[in-house]
């Protein structure tokens, strides 16, 4: 297991990539690359003969960029930390806080895959940082703030959070957009740890934690509703979004029946104001 921490101080539990894997992993991808960088040579084998000698090494040099850096860059950036060969390996890239990562994460561990880790150096200085690294990273990792995790978990993993379906009306309405991915990691962790955590640090996590989203998520939740019930309609109805957005590629999505663990909520009133007059969350009485 990982020692991510995020910004809350809530630890993610992230399996690292061990470097056989990750040996694989890239195998996979440089067999892929050595297919499309054949199919290019053989397009430039077609045109150089009608070139100058500076256009043809003008074709080679692009040629090469568009192999090691843009295709990389792209295919990394499109899957948000996935290749073909770590696809393949159930391994995907993800932020020092578990985040998705982007384009510029992508684009630096591409550029150090060329100059530092696997093309000027053999592969010698991605194998000996990732042997003194205590998360595995290569150098491009180490610039980028990136570490490789595995995306395939036992199935004894914690389960994804649920909607009470009488939260539903009002979880549609909610305005996602300025959720960050890292807070909501910070609360999908703490909910899966809430049973193992004592009562008191499990509440005081979950307040600062929902008084931490609900400034950033609108409208506000039904009076009365707790915090770790908000924070799991939260999180489940992003889920449910991202799964109508990305189809089949953001995974099933679970049913969503009634908790047990929890009172049953207060009727939804979505345009009421929260139970405390400054608009955060009180720890429960």
């Amino acid at each position: 297991m990982s020692d991510l921490v995020t910004g809350e101080a809530v630890p993610l539990e992230l399996r690292l990539a061990k470097l056989p894997s990750r040996a694989l992993g890239l195998l996979l991808d440089a067999l892929v690359l050595a297919v499309v960088g054949f199919g290019l040579l053989y397009l430039l084998s077609q045109i150089a003969p009608g070139v100058d000698e500076a256009l043809a090494a003008a074709l080679i040099i692009g040629g090469t960029v568009f192999l090691l850096v843009v295709i990389p860059t792209t295919v990394e950036t499109l899957t948000r930390g996935k290749s073909v060969g770590k696809a393949a390996t159930g391994l995907r890239v993800v932020r020092d806080d578990g985040g998705p990562i982007r384009f510029r994460h992508a684009l630096v561990r591409a550029l150090a895959g060329v100059f530092a880790d696997f093309v000027l150096t053999l592969g010698v200085g991605a194998m000996v940082c990732s042997l003194l690294n205590s998360r595995g990273k290569r150098i491009g990792d180490v610039l980028a703030g990136t570490v490789v995790v595995r995306e395939r978990i036992p199935s004894t993993a914690a389960p994804l959070p649920v909607l009470d379906p009488r939260l539903a009306p009002w979880a549609a309405s909610l305005e996602l957009s300025r959720l960050p991915d890292r807070l909501a990691m910070a609360a999908r962790s703490l909910l899966a740890r809430a049973p193992q955590l004592a009562p008191e640090v499990r509440t005081r996590l979950a307040v600062d934690l929902a008084n931490e989203v609900s400034a950033l998520v609108s409208p506000p939740p039904p009076p009365g509703l707790p915090p770790w019930d908000y924070l799991a309609a939260v999180l489940a109805e992003r889920r449910r979004r991202d799964a109508l957005r990305y189809g089949p590629a953001a995974g099933p999505f679970p049913p969503q029946p009634p908790s047990s663990s929890t009172p049953p909520p207060p009727p939804v009133q979505p345009a009421q104001p929260p139970s405390r007059t400054d608009g955060g969350f009180a720890p429960p009485s």
